[in-house]
C-alpha cells in the first residue's frame, strides 16, 4: 500500500496548501497539523482515505480530556480517521490488508533509562509550559505527561503483540513521538529534552513492518532488522517551520509503501 505522510504542517502559523500525492492510497496526519483545527478542513473530501493520530500542539490551551471527544466530532464532520489507542484495516489495491495502530505515544520520559528520567522531566516543563493544557483539573506537567505515555506504551505492547489470524497482512504503527533516540534531531542530539520527543519503543518497533511519526521537525528513513523477516521501517516526514528553515527540501507529495 502506498502511503502520503504528512505531519507538523503547524497551519496556524505556517502557510501551505495541502495536495493529493499521485497514486497515494491513504493519507496519514500524524499531528500537529494545526492548533486551531480550522486547517483539518483542508482534508475534508479527500479523494483517499485519512487516518489521523493527535499531536501534542492539538491540545494547546485546552483540557485534554474535554479536547478528545471534540478532536474526534471534528474529524468525523470532516471524514478524518482519529485513531487514539485505536486501530483499523484498509485493503490496498493490491489486495494486501494493512492493520494501522495509532496513538500519541506521549512521553514516558525514559529514553535515557530511569536514572536520566528526573533530569528529562525538569527539560520537558519548558514544553509543558508552551502547550499551556490541563488534565484532569491541573496542569498537563511533565508526571501527567508520562502517566499519559505511559498508557499509550501499554496499549501499544498489548496491539503488537496480537497475532494476526489471517486478519491483515501488515502492520503499520502511527505515532505523533518518536520511538527511538535514532529519530532525534541532530540539531539538539543526545541531551534531556529530547527525552521529550522520542521515547524507547526500540524493543516494538520490529513487531510492525512500519513505523510513521512526526513531532521532530527533521526527517528520518531508517531500519530495524529482525530475524528471517524483511526490516521494520520507520519514518519520519514533517515538515516543520519555514521561517526556520525547517521545510527546506520537504517533499510533501513523497509516497512511503508497507
Amino acid at each position: 500500500m502506498r502511503l502520503q505522510l504528512l505531519s507538523d504542517l503547524h497551519l496556524e502559523t505556517e502557510s501551505y496548501d495541502p495536495e493529493p500525492a499521485l497514486g497515494a492510497e491513504a493519507l496519514i496526519l500524524a499531528g500537529d497539523i494545526d492548533t486551531r483545527w480550522d486547517a483539518l478542513a483542508l482534508f475534508k473530501d479527500w479523494p483517499v482515505p485519512v487516518l489521523m493520530v493527535a499531536g501534542n500542539h492539538e491540545f494547546d490551551g485546552r483540557a485534554v480530556e474535554e479536547a478528545w471527544p471534540a478532536l474526534q466530532a471534528r474529524c468525523e464532520a470532516l471524514g478524518i480517521q482519529l485513531l487514539e489507542q485505536a486501530s483499523t484495516v484498509l485493503t490496498g489495491d493490491d489486495g494486501r490488508r494493512i492493520r494501522f495502530c495509532g496513538t500519541v505515544r506521549w512521553s514516558d520520559f525514559d529514553l535515557f533509562g530511569a536514572s536520566q528520567r528526573e533530569r528529562a522531566m525538569r527539560a520537558a516543563g519548558y514544553f509543558q509550559r508552551v502547550m499551556n493544557s490541563r488534565w484532569r483539573g491541573a496542569p498537563f506537567d511533565a508526571a501527567a505527561v508520562r502517566e499519559a505515555g505511559l498508557q499509550c506504551r501499554a496499549w501499544l505492547e498489548q496491539v503488537l503483540s496480537e497475532p494476526a489470524q489471517g486478519r491483515w497482512d501488515a502492520t503499520c504503527v502511527i505515532t505523533h513521538f518518536a520511538p527511538s533516540l535514532r529519530s532525534a534531531d541532530p540539531r539538539f542530539g543526545k541531551q534531556p529534552g529530547t527525552a521529550s520527543f522520542c521515547c524507547a519503543d526500540d524493543d516494538l518497533i520490529p513487531r510492525a513492518d512500519l513505523w510513521l511519526h512526526g513531532h521532530l521537525h527533521c526527517r528520518h528513513d531508517y531500519t530495524l532488522d529482525r530475524a528471517g523477516q524483511t526490516p521494520s521501517r520507520v519514518v519520519c516526514q514533517a515538515r516543520g517551520l519555514a521561517r526556520k528553515g525547517e521545510a527546506e527540501g520537504w517533499d510533501g507529495l513523497k509516497l512511503i509503501t508497507v
